[in-house]
């Protein structure tokens, strides 16, 4: 600027001068015959030096060139809005993503063979490297949930051959592997992928799908025993469950509706559950009435009757027994039910809460932001000093004995780079933020190198703010609390932060607290004195043009270099822009006179405070507070403790500051209320579907009755196995819930055959009919307990709690409903048993 003011330019001068010299916009076209001509003028600028040499024309006649009166170069960006560092060296990220509906083990693989045919292209000393490959994390959950599946298939073949003989039980087990490869051909039909829930959800359905098999398979069996041929027995058994079997499929899958129906985020993530259990239980009903009467008669085509162990008979003589005392004692078995229930209530209420478990990836995320107004050289010397601590500290450790413990890392700085996975809630564009990805060479090693890298840069960098936490399952929750203060002015704002702040610190269990406006940030405020501007023939827009173009810079025109156009900058050199002390003798060119004076003599400079950062939220301010907790506390227990507290505190603001609590604990509240929405109309399905099938009021409410007696079981296992309550043991429980239904509606359609079939009397045929379906009942609850084994121990944590919850609850459940539903049913239709 000093140079222009010697020679009497102006920036904005300068700016009209090269406008009219570079054209970068064709000249219009002519019309020459059948052709149609483009017209081109010259004078753009096509190489750097043509911007050097162009002509400049001063007040005083005399003609300069560019370069004589300023330093004309090519340059990248200054001051730089994002940065990328990997393994402690500067780089580019590219970010490839999957288009709807692709394969991301193809992607994976055809990436494998591009890779090194693209690094041959590029100049010697720059390479590719795989930081984030989700195709080896997808094949590798992938395999260990087939993993599951076969251990999980194999452990029910196994069961029904110990409990049913060779030659039964491997009828029951040919429906596994036919239903299984018809629900994957269906999956493809309606293009539901191979993915962590939908794997998942074929677990839970290996349990159900057997179900049915067991069923009719022991229907012949029973009449098998009683003298009639294999023919007779399939296909009465056949005709006699068709309709029974086919409602207890439909009540089943109509329990997972509510997920699929489910209006939110966890909803549309878990929706494939619905579909898959839905498919494999109408595939396995279809198979156990058309495939296995016919198989059946192969199996049992020799011999006679088919007659009971001693075994069978020793169980079934006990069973007799105490379901007899149990009838005689109505009244003591509903009150001793009642009470191990609400037992068990008030035990689950001693379950911590968790929303969905984390990921067990070798990987894990660090958001780092130091205070607002920070430099981006600031954040990239504080990444550059943690790039070192990992370097040397979990790689090249010096210690050849000591394996390295980090694989790889990246740091995005000014940006939170893309978005890798959907569990990913990297922060905002801001100098002041960066955002870590680290990979670990095993999955134990994660909280080893968290607790350490959170270590460093509590000791090395006080004022940063981090979140150092591994992936999410599902949708982003980001932090465990958050508190909102919302309200119209900002001082009003900061005042009700600051005691919140307080008060929320007096909790043990808080770790750390992170205001999402930061403190007040630095800025100088150019106070344009119009008085004496206009005394000098300036206006407050030549000041504020001035300033740009000497400080950040004033785009002249353009250059267009091959397929770019590259911005023409005017600017003050590095030293006059990066030194304070010279911001009053900054030169304001007046555009209306020519005339030059400096800042000082036409504005006062002012040093204020304000928010770095207002944020809104529903078009209202809101200030958020981003509590993070101590390792062993959830945020369910935390937000309970201060709601109370928080609500009284807040009784003492201004009337429009208002406050409320988000976070884990509200995306929880959150997944689980779009459940509940939909749950009538699970629930009226199921009740249509049981009115159907028994033409009464009374069996489909004893049905309904026995549903909570899962949770009994769902609490004990919890708190065994010291697991958490969250949005994967409410799918447990709606797994858990559809299969009491299916034994219950078994049990009672079976007491009907027993008396409007065979005429029997309803004491007599009540026993009879629990006593037949003990075995179907017994096996079912078996395999699917033992079925969901290898996903209780071999499993992800996210799927953990549900695995727990179906086991321990049908466990405690079908004890139960073999006594309970016997009971309540002679309860409501006046069955007096002696």
């Amino acid at each position: 600027s000093a140079t222009l003011t010697e020679v009497g330019i102006s920036p904005q001068q300068l700016a009209a001068l090269l406008s009219t010299i570079n054209i970068v916009s064709a000249g219009g076209h002519i019309s020459s015959g059948p052709e149609r001509i483009t017209l081109e003028p010259s004078g753009n600028f096509e190489t750097l030096e043509d911007i050097k040499r162009t002509v400049i024309t001063l007040p005083t006649g005399g003609i300069v060139y560019l370069e004589d009166i300023a330093n004309v170069y090519l340059a990248y960006e200054e001051p730089s809005k994002k940065l990328t560092r990997v393994n402690g060296q500067p780089a580019l990220a590219i970010a490839i993503s999957m288009r709807e509906g692709g394969d991301i083990l193809k992607l994976g693989r055809r990436l494998d063979e591009l890779i090194p045919s693209i690094e041959q292209s590029y100049p010697w000393g720059i390479g590719l490297q795989k930081l984030w490959f989700q195709a080896d994390l997808v094949e590798t959950n992938v395999g260990n949930f087939i993993s599951s599946l076969s251990q999980a298939v194999i452990i029910v073949v196994m069961v029904m051959l110990f409990f049913l003989g060779m030659r039964t039980g491997l009828v029951v087990a040919t429906l596994i592997p036919l239903a299984i490869m018809i629900s994957f051909y269906f999956m493809q039909v309606f293009s539901i992928s191979i993915n962590q829930v939908s794997l998942a959800a074929l677990i839970i359905a290996l349990g159900l799908l057997v179900d049915n098999a067991i069923v009719i398979v022991e229907s012949i069996l029973v009449k098998r025993s009683e003298g009639l041929s294999s023919e007779d027995a399939a296909v009465s058994a056949g005709g006699e469950l068709l309709m029974p079997l086919l409602v207890s499929s439909l009540t089943t899958a109509a329990a997972f509706m509510p997920i699929a129906l489910a209006e939110s985020a966890v909803g549309e993530y878990t929706s494939d559950i619905f579909y898959v259990v839905t498919i494999a239980l109408l595939a396995s009903w279809v198979l156990a009435m058309a495939f296995l009467p016919l198989l059946s008669l192969k199996a049992m085509a020799h011999g006679g009757p088919v007659t009971e162990s001693a075994g069978t008979r020793r169980a079934y003589k006990l069973y007799r027994q105490i379901l007899g005392w149990a009838l005689r004692h109505r009244l003591l078995v509903l009150c001793i039910t009642v009470v191990v229930f609400m037992g068990s209530m008030s035990l689950l209420s001693l379950v911590p809460e968790k929303f969905i478990e984390g990921s067990e990836d070798p990987v894990f995320t660090a958001k780092l932001e130091l205070p607002l107004g920070s430099s981006i050289d600031t954040s990239e010397a504080m990444v550059k000093s943690l790039d070192e601590f990992i370097a040397a500290e979990y790689v090249n450790t010096g210690d050849e004995s000591k394996a390295p413990l980090v694989e790889s890392w990246m740091a995005f700085i000014g940006e939170g780079g893309p978005r890798l996975s959907l569990g990913l809630d990297p922060p905002n564009e801001n100098a002041a933020n960066s955002f870590l990805v680290v990979n670990t060479t095993d999955g134990a090693l994660v909280p080893v190198v968290m607790e350490g890298i959170g270590r460093y840069l509590t000791q090395s960098h006080p004022d940063l703010a981090k979140q150092i936490a591994v992936l999410e399952n599902g949708p982003p929750v980001g932090y465990p609390i958050v508190m909102r203060i919302q309200g119209s002015q900002i001082d009003d704002l900061y005042a009700a932060a600051e005691q919140a702040v307080e008060h929320l610190y007096q909790n043990p269990k808080v770790l750390s607290i992170k205001n999402s406006w930061g403190l007040p940030a630095k800025k100088l405020r150019i106070n344009v004195s119009q008085e004496r501007a206009q005394r000098a023939g300036v206006s407050s827009d030549d000041v504020a043009y001035s300033l740009r173009a000497n400080l950040e810079g004033q785009q002249l025109s353009e250059y267009r270099d091959a397929d770019d156009l590259l911005p023409i900058l005017l600017r003050a050199d590095v030293r006059d822009r990066e030194d304070i002390s010279k911001l009053e003798g900054i030169s304001v060119f007046s555009s209306t006179t020519g005339q030059v004076v400096p800042l000082g003599q036409v504005a006062d400079i002012e040093l204020v405070f304000q928010p770095g950062v207002i944020e809104h939220r529903d078009r209202v301010r809101t200030l958020s507070l981003k509590v993070q907790l101590k390792d062993g506390f959830t945020a369910a227990e935390v937000t309970n403790e201060v709601t109370p507290e928080l609500t009284i505190l807040s009784a003492d603001w201004p009337s429009d500051v208002m406050f409320d609590l988000g976070g884990e604990s509200k995306e929880s509240d959150d997944a689980s209320s779009s459940i509940a929405e939909k749950l009538p109309i699970a629930v009226m399905i199921i009740l249509l579907l049981l009115v159907s099938q028994f033409n009464s009021l009374r069996s489909p409410m004893i049905i309904m009755i026995t549903i909570p007696l899962g949770l009994i079981g769902v609490a004990i296992g919890l708190l065994v196995l010291q697991s958490s309550f969250g949005f994967f043991t409410i799918l447990g429980i709606i797994a858990l819930s559809g299969i009491i239904i299916n034994n219950a509606i078994v049990l009672i359609d079976r007491v009907n055959i027993e008396v409007n079939d065979l005429g029997k009397a309803l004491p007599v045929a009540l026993v009879d009919a629990c006593c037949q379906r003990l075995r179907p009942i017994f096996l079912a609850t078996c395999t699917t307990v033992l079925g969901m084994m290898p996903l209780l121990w071999g499993g992800t944590a996210m799927f953990r709690p549900m695995a727990i919850s179906i086991i321990f609850g049908l466990a405690f459940a079908t004890a139960l409903t073999l006594l309970v539903v016997p009971v309540l049913y002679s309860v409501f239709y006046r069955v007096e048993y002696r």
